[in-house]
């Protein structure tokens, strides 16, 4: 099992909850996992089957994007940040 930490914004998604447990080998097993649980999670999270550009997932601190993407590995225990981007200015 994995720990997804849930930002604010999908919070009200998931219950309330600040972080949930999703279980998966990969990202993207992770995600579809907090999905299944979640379904109202899958419109922020998945376009198109892909991950929403929109949206930044950290394993670990570090950006999947940078590693292999929904098909990074996850080990028991690890943590998975969703970070939807902002944009704004004025």
């Amino acid at each position: 099992m994995a720990t997804v930490k849930i930002p604010p914004v999908l919070r009200p998604s998931v219950g309330g909850e600040k972080e949930v447990t999703a279980s998966g080998s990969d990202v993207g097993e992770v995600l579809r996992a907090l999905v299944t649980d979640h379904p109202q999670t899958e419109a922020q999270l998945f376009s198109d089957g892909e991950l929403n550009r929109y949206v930044n997932v950290y394993l670990n601190d570090e950006d999947v994007r940078v590693l292999d993407g929904l098909q990074t590995p996850v080990g028991e225990g690890d943590t998975l940040v969703i970070l939807p981007a902002m944009a704004g200015g004025a």
